[in-house]
């Protein structure tokens, strides 16, 4: 064989070996080759909209953007993004979702609004934050806590493991989780500012029985006036007797097994209760909720 068969063998075992190398590198760090290069071409759109002083951290299966410090933005990945992935995925969530989610926390209201409306075109209904799903992003104001961060990465965890879940559960759980601590290894979710409303609505007779909510379409949970749903409290202290009762990851788990036969989860939730009567129950669960306290 001549040098001149031996250059293009050579060049092509060299191509091949950085191919594998980067193949390696990308298994390492959890990824596929070709997710690999879906993240390449989505950083690199990404850096070409995002504003001059920003950090961007990759926190699988999230990119986080943000314009405070670089050092914030890491911890900010690491103490509240991993963080609540790995423990809602440790009780709750079997799958990762399969597309690339940008995360932005933006460090204060005059830079949530200011961006939110430069790159996205939006002005936010909320002063917290929000999913855009025409973005395929989590866009928040980090000023105000990290609460409203882990609320919303529930829902697309809940899309890829739970698609045909009804509004109540995926808000329920969201909200849940929007205040919570780790212990003993597990995230729980704690009492939070939507108890007071609940109390209220609960003395003046106006909540909805647990039938009727669970069974609520979209449109008419998301569509109550008055500000945020009274839908959320509801839901929310409801996964929250679940939690202080130990019965919270088996509702989940046997609710999901049963969506075909129950889409709504009303009968899943009396069985793993344990109630046949759900009037008596409902009684129970307003004298636990008239004991929580917050703060």
């Amino acid at each position: 064989m001549n040098n001149s068969q031996q250059v293009p063998t050579l060049r092509r075992t060299r191509r091949s070996l950085s191919t594998l190398t980067s193949a390696f590198l990308l298994m390492l760090a959890g990824l596929n080759p070709a997710a690999g290069e879906d993240l390449v071409e989505h950083m690199a759109a990404l850096r070409k909209k995002m504003p001059p002083g920003f950090t961007t951290v990759r926190q699988a299966p999230f990119v986080v953007v943000g314009d405070e410090p670089a050092e914030l933005v890491n911890l900010r990945a690491t103490a509240i993004v991993k963080w609540a992935v790995d423990l809602l995925k440790k009780d709750f969530f079997a799958k990762d979702p399969e597309e690339i989610i940008d995360i932005w926390l933006f460090k204060d209201k005059e830079s949530y609004e200011k961006n939110t409306l430069e790159i996205f075109g939006d002005k936010p209904s909320t002063p917290y934050g929000y999913y855009s799903q025409q973005h395929n992003a989590l866009i928040m104001n980090i000023a105000t806590g990290g609460g409203t961060l882990v609320h919303e990465i529930v829902h697309p965890y809940m899309r890829a493991n739970f698609p045909e879940c009804p509004s109540w559960f995926n808000e329920g759980m969201g909200s849940l989780f929007e205040q919570s601590a780790e212990k003993d290894g597990h995230i729980r979710g704690l009492t939070n500012w939507r108890l007071p409303r609940l109390q209220q609505g609960i003395k003046a007779g106006k909540l909805l029985p647990f039938e009727k909510l669970t069974a609520l379409n979209t449109a008419d949970f998301y569509g109550e006036a008055g500000g945020y749903s009274s839908y959320y409290g509801q839901s929310r202290y409801l996964c929250y007797y679940l939690q202080e009762n130990g019965l919270l990851v088996k509702y989940y788990r046997d609710f999901l097994a049963n969506r075909k036969e129950d889409p709504t989860g009303f009968q899943t939730l009396k069985k793993v209760l344990g109630e046949r009567d759900m009037i008596a129950f409902t009684k129970k669960w307003e004298e636990f909720v008239g004991k929580l306290t917050f703060p």
